[in-house]
């Protein structure tokens, strides 16, 4: 039986604000309750209203917050504008002041970089983990078939024709032939390990990809699947998003 919760908004700014709302009460019952909080942060178009909303939230001691980096490419320079690091400096660092965070340098030495941020993220539990679904079903950059199995924190992977397409649709590069073929990701197994996992997908492009992962069975070929198998994922969708979804699936009040 899934155990993954379901709210259906009408539109993706009302998405970006309910999820960030979750996601601030989140953030305040950790800091409240043990002093600091560690997160696991998303990036993306789908994470736009979100990180907005997020970071204009009342009540939140950034300083109090720990950030660890989802996926980066494989190569690609933190000045370009498709960089996750980038993206993250833009988006969360810069507007909450945070100081405690751990970014995937993927440039020169990709596999010195996951061993210098892995063992910093085992090192205590997540909280709380955001994250998206991909066009093709990708959780962090795990494309189908995802290794559902591996213990590493982090992995080096290929980028599937789709996952690639979709940054160039999201307008992120120019072309397919620009984006890099390779990235880190968080492996499956480490997402799942975070004690909380908040899920915001906008858009009608994401519609059939929620729809098999929701309603399809719980495999790599459709890798955020797994989520289903969570004890306290909750994940955001707007109508567009929902359009695909029967009236099997159960909704979340």
């Amino acid at each position: 039986m899934s155990q993954l919760q379901i709210k259906i908004l009408s539109d993706k700014d009302s998405l970006g604000r309910a999820g960030a709302e979750h996601a601030a009460r989140s953030l305040r019952r950790a800091i409240q309750d043990q002093g600091n909080v560690r997160i696991i942060a998303a990036t993306g178009a789908s994470q736009f209203e979100f990180l907005d909303a997020l970071t204009s939230a009342p009540a939140i001691d950034w300083d109090r917050v720990e950030v660890f980096h989802l996926d980066e490419y494989v190569g690609l320079p933190s000045t370009h504008p498709a960089s996750f690091r980038k993206y993250l400096f833009d988006r969360l660092i810069h507007k909450t002041g945070i100081t405690r965070y751990h970014f995937l340098d993927g440039d020169d030495d990709p596999e010195s970089a996951i061993r210098r941020i892995a063992s910093k993220l085992q090192s205590k539990p997540i909280d709380v983990a955001f994250a998206g679904i991909g066009e093709n079903g990708h959780l962090a950059f795990n494309d189908p078939p995802a290794d559902f199995e591996t213990e590493e924190p982090y992995l080096i992977v290929d980028l599937d024709e789709a996952c690639r397409q979709q940054q160039v649709n999201e307008g992120w590069f120019s072309e397919v032939r620009d984006v890099p073929k390779k990235a880190i990701s968080m492996s499956v197994r480490q997402i799942m390990r975070a004690n909380e996992i908040i899920v915001a997908v906008p858009d009608a492009r994401k519609a059939q990809a929620v729809k098999s992962c929701l309603e399809g069975e719980v495999s790599p070929m459709m890798p955020a699947s797994i989520l289903r198998e969570h004890p306290n994922a909750t994940i955001y969708l707007d109508r567009d998003s929902a359009a695909l979804l029967s009236s099997r699936v159960s909704v979340a009040p």
